[in-house]
């Protein structure tokens, strides 16, 4: 029995919006729901950063259409001078506001949702009780601050603590590989960019992506992604054959499976909650790679991937997860840590060179 009656903090969330009904639409939702209450609801980014010091909230609730500042200019703002966990909140999924609501994103927001449309809409009470849960979620994650490499037009993290020690490795076997898994979450996309980049156009295999994002947004993402990474990416069709040197993306809602050289999308139930799963690409790598399947598990809040890395480990493939000294939530590859599914540990910036090393290594003769 719990002793303590004092009341549980309510998380206090800041509104950045700049149209009046939908502020007000937000302050009810929030302010209605017991687990939060409205710090502050501002109607642009500048006097979001005004206030930001004195109310001290615990997540932001960000629109991205805004006069003046855009909220991709108002979160690289924020997360230099207060860092503080972002929720993007969108409208729409047109060109021009995706590509700011995925480059908040890069900058260091944590999700983007969609903005709850009226309260006579049909999808309005389960728009609503996402975004507050998001919102619940999100400002528990412990969010560090972020300094933009202004000639780059990109940020980099500023690490919260030193370095851990490399875990033990074990001697792979290099240069058989056929295929790379990734799974993200929460923090991916920003993830998948410094990844893709750093593997540059020289890769020696088809990647099979999964990245957890709101279903609407997913084919922005993609379009996104492929617009800045040095390799072509696109959604993951049924019965495609995957071509070297391609990204292929788990399209929303459905899972993505390899099977006999195939990529196959299959509609069957979600796995630790989540349609695509990591975890189910991850198994039918393993169950059609064996040995010849590299897997990579980035940031991200739950556990999906780390039960399907440990397959393919199981089946003698090798497998990364990012560090916790660099991981936006460790959630994932936590999980994959501590049921002995990673081969190998590593800070995010030194992924993509070993996975390079481990594609480019000479198969042993």
């Amino acid at each position: 029995m719990n002793n303590n009656n004092s009341p549980r903090r309510r998380i206090r969330v800041m509104i950045v919006e700049d149209s009046r009904p939908v502020r007000e639409m937000l302050e009810y939702i929030i302010g209605n729901d017991p687990r939060l209450e409205v710090a502050a609801a501002v109607d642009s980014a500048e006097e979001a950063l005004r206030r930001l010091q004195k109310v001290s909230p615990d997540v932001i609730s960000m629109d991205i259409r805004l006069p003046g500042m855009n909220g991709f200019e108002a979160t690289q703002r924020i997360m230099a001078e207060k860092p503080t966990p972002i929720v993007v909140v969108s409208a729409s999924v047109e060109s021009q506001e995706l590509k700011i609501s995925m480059n908040a994103l890069r900058a260091g927001a944590l999700s983007v949702m969609e903005k709850p449309v009226s309260t006579s809409h049909r999808d309005y009470a389960d728009l609503a009780e996402r975004l507050c849960t998001q919102l619940v979620i999100m400002s528990e994650v412990r969010v560090i601050r972020q300094r933009v490499r202004r000639h780059l037009g990109v940020h980099a993290t500023t690490p919260a603590v030193a370095a851990a020690s490399p875990s033990p490795m074990i001697p792979p076997a290099v240069g058989t590989f056929q295929m790379l898994g990734v799974v993200a979450s929460t923090g991916g996309p920003n993830a998948l960019v410094k990844l893709l980049g750093g593997l540059g156009t020289n890769v020696s295999v088809p990647v099979l992506l999964v990245q957890h994002i709101t279903p609407s947004f997913m084919k922005g993402f993609v379009s996104w992604l492929d617009g800045i990474s040095p390799l072509p990416v696109s959604e993951a069709t049924d019965r495609q054959v995957p071509k070297a040197g391609q990204v292929y993306v788990a399209p929303a809602d459905v899972h993505l499976v390899l099977e006999r050289g195939c990529l196959r999308l299959e509609n069957s139930a979600p796995v630790s909650v989540q349609r695509p799963s990591g975890t189910v690409l991850f198994r039918s790598m393993a169950r059609s790679l064996g040995s010849k399947c590299l897997g990579v598990l980035l940031t991200g809040m739950g556990e999906d991937g780390a039960a399907g890395l440990r397959s393919v480990r199981d089946a003698g493939g090798y497998t990364i997860a990012e560090d916790e000294t660099t991981a936006v939530v460790y959630g994932m590859p936590a999980a994959a840590v501590n049921m002995g599914a990673v081969c190998e540990s590593l800070p995010l910036d030194e992924i993509a060179p070993r996975i390079s090393q481990l594609l480019l290594a000479p198969a042993p003769v």
